[in-house]
């Protein structure tokens, strides 16, 4: 056979039935732990299967993967270093004061009937603001994390309706690098796009905030003596000061000022290391444990370790000790392993061209607008599943439709909101996609568990083909509709 035969479907899809089988044993075998090396064994051994049976029976040579992997891992290079940044926003952050002092007053002001509502709306807005889901969930979200943890909403719960807002936010921002992607790669206008993805993105969020607000009446919480046992123990240990929420608000002033993510993390993780100088010396001196180290070397060695090694403080309060440790950018060296895994997987796929022949399959099944649109949204979940990186999903599936959309007559602007309701949303569900893996490393709760909990972006997808089904603000081209009435009904 010759080079660059597009595989038959049938054989396309076993390395994706085996890479699922073989999850599938990881998960039973490792439960939450299968990130910590199971998932990456998995998907090295689905890279394999696809290797081999493209060089053996289609006669791909070796340099075709090696090239796309370069190409591949070369994309998401600046994605490991953000989540380098987020390690070390997340320990210094936490030490400095910044999250405990968060956590203090948040406890005591945020009723945990409204906390679920409350953490997606922040969030919502951050996001909006910022244009970017990860720098809002490794600032606020880590926070909010803490005060729900403190009044005791399931953790769970809390990481789903952060999720949901920061994804909310990101994907309605003009700021947001999904956003102008989804946009550029379809030709749309980039606030035409944004605007027509009100009529999917709004219903949704509104169902979604409304879930967690009569999820939230049920919540009980802690009394107010369990509340006062961790602002005590707080207090005790932190240097519970106003002056610490500087680095948030400065942090908020880089994103106003669109400074890139990677360049605000770093910045603010460096603000955050200054206040813990000034204000946790003692913490830090603590975390080097070295008594044969001068105060100034003692307080240096701990910020060094705060930035890239795990920390854990002594409050005499064992939920809270769990609370406020932090893994620092070692913490992160887990994720960015299966990243790097999930990306050889994703180009292997790529360069056997099978992920071509398993979605022209599912293409030839788009004759209808529903049909088209449902496709579509099938094809950027199962992209993000396959290749393991959102940004990858959304110029592939944008790629796969295009002429599509355009031979039948629909708007470009239907295909971006498409690409985003399916590829950008649902990245954050997918236990080994970089949205995934990250989120779950932040928040400190596995991808599998807070799954279900994310309703905005489980709900995203059915909204979508809910909307096409009904027609509503679809128009087509008028040529084009002359010739869909020959064929047949649109729906």
């Amino acid at each position: 056979m010759k080079e660059n035969v597009v595989p038959h479907p049938l054989v396309s899809i076993i390395p994706v039935v085996v890479l699922i089988g073989l999850l599938a044993i990881v998960i039973s075998l490792f439960g939450s732990d299968s990130l910590n090396g199971g998932s990456q064994i998995a998907l090295l051994l689905g890279m394999a299967i696809c290797v081999s049976v493209s060089m053996t029976f289609y006669h791909v040579k070796w340099e075709t993967f090696e090239k796309q992997i370069m190409k591949t891992l070369g994309g998401v290079s600046i994605t490991l270093i953000i989540l380098l940044a987020v390690g070390m926003i997340a320990g210094s952050w936490m030490i400095s004061g910044v999250v405990p002092t968060l956590i203090y007053y948040g406890i005591q002001i945020i009723s945990p009937r409204f906390f679920l509502v409350s953490a997606c709306l922040i969030c919502a807005l951050v996001s909006l603001l910022s244009g970017s889901s990860w720098t809002t969930i490794a600032t606020i979200g880590v926070a909010l994390m803490g005060i729900g943890h403190a009044l005791g909403v399931d953790e769970p719960w809390t990481a789903g309706a952060i999720i949901s807002g920061a994804y909310f936010g990101d994907k309605m921002s003009p700021l947001s690098d999904t956003t102008i992607l989804a946009s550029s790669t379809t030709g749309t206008d980039l606030f035409t796009h944004i605007r027509y993805m009100v009529y999917t993105t709004a219903p949704t969020f509104l169902v979604a905030t409304l879930i967690f607000f009569i999820a939230g009446l049920t919540i009980n919480g802690h009394t107010e003596l369990q509340v006062g046992t961790y602002t005590e123990g707080l207090a005790r240990t932190f240097n519970i000061s106003l002056w610490t929420l500087l680095v948030p608000v400065l942090t908020g002033v880089l994103i106003a000022r669109r400074v890139p993510s990677l360049i605000t993390l770093f910045i603010s993780s460096v603000m955050a290391g200054i206040v813990a100088i000034i204000l946790q010396p003692h913490l830090l001196s603590q975390i080097a444990d070295d008594p044969s180290l001068s105060t100034p070397a003692a307080i240096t060695r701990g910020l060094a370790i705060t930035y890239y090694g795990a920390t854990a403080v002594d409050t005499g309060n064992e939920s809270l000790n769990e609370l406020v440790s932090t893994g620092g950018m070692s913490g992160i060296l887990d994720t960015i392993w299966l990243i790097i895994c999930a990306m050889c997987f994703g180009a292997a796929m790529v360069a056997s061209r099978m992920i071509e022949s398993i979605t022209q399959v599912i293409s030839s099944f788009a004759r209808s607008r529903l049909r088209l649109v449902t496709s579509t949204v099938g094809t950027g979940l199962f992209l993000n599943a396959t290749t393991g990186d959102q940004f990858i999903s959304i110029v592939l599936t944008s790629d796969i439709y295009r002429d599509t959309f355009r031979s039948q007559g629909y708007e470009s602007r239907l295909l971006s909101r498409t690409c985003e309701d399916a590829a950008t949303v649902t990245s954050v569900l997918i236990p080994w996609n970089t949205c995934g893996m990250t989120q779950a490393a932040v928040l400190g709760v596995p991808t599998i568990v807070y799954m279900p909990y994310c309703f905005f972006n489980l709900l995203s997808p059915l909204t979508s083909i809910i909307v096409a089904a009904t027609g509503w603000k679809i128009t087509r081209h008028a040529e084009n509709e002359e010739k869909s009435d020959n064929m047949g009904t649109n729906i």
